[in-house]
């Protein structure tokens, strides 16, 4: 494929949708053909299931069920837009991919990795990410960052999202060239800088 995909991942509130912009907003400036996406949502279908897995009242959902619906979420984007959009030679920045339910589901509430591994592999098609940011805070400092009604995931106890937090530093160690860890709680220019250190050389930008 002839695009580039790019993901933002990291605990709750650790400052990736503004980074998202921040970066869309660069390179649109740049002239490149650059979409975003959010996950699970960015298609009718996804969207709903988004819908269910946030709403507070289902609280008996079981985890199996919830990694299982994050999945098919993630199917029908990758087939509506992502395959199409990387076809065309999109960049495309998505909030969230595959190490979301690797970190949230496998690590959070203590899932087989192996196993949402399999089955992310099917539902992306073997898409994997060019490059990933995850934007790394303290637990309590990102869960205090959100001044709305908390969603049922961002309800969960802060020993979730410790679970949550430790399981995308592990990624990063494991996999370093594609994922890149950066300190969240920096100003935000300063971030996004960093951001373009490793996003200019991937597309060719001086």
């Amino acid at each position: 494929m002839k695009g580039t995909l790019i993901t933002f991942e990291g605990s709750e509130g650790s400052g990736k949708s503004t980074q998202i912009k921040l970066i869309f907003d660069y390179l649109k400036k740049q002239k490149r053909k650059v979409l975003t996406l959010r996950e699970p949502g960015g298609v009718e279908i996804s969207e709903k299931i988004r819908r269910v897995l946030l709403d507070v009242k289902n609280k008996e959902m079981a985890k199996e069920c919830e990694m299982l619906l994050y999945m098919a979420a993630r199917a029908q984007m990758v087939k509506e837009i992502l395959i199409p959009a990387l076809g065309d030679g999109t960049i495309v920045l998505c909030d969230r991919f595959l190490d979301s339910t690797i970190c949230y589901q496998g690590y959070g509430c203590n899932m087989d990795i192996d196993l949402i591994q399999r089955i992310g592999q099917f539902v992306t098609q073997g898409i994997k990410p060019h490059l990933t940011f995850v934007f790394d805070i303290e637990t309590e400092e990102g869960l205090n960052r959100i001044s709305r009604a908390r969603d049922r995931i961002e309800s969960r106890p802060v020993s979730y999202h410790t679970r949550v937090r430790a399981g995308y530093r592990e990624l990063s160690k494991r996999d370093p060239r594609r994922i890149k860890l950066i300190q969240g709680n920096l100003g935000k220019e300063e971030i996004h800088e960093k951001v373009k250190s490793f996003v200019n050389p991937l597309l060719g930008i001086a």
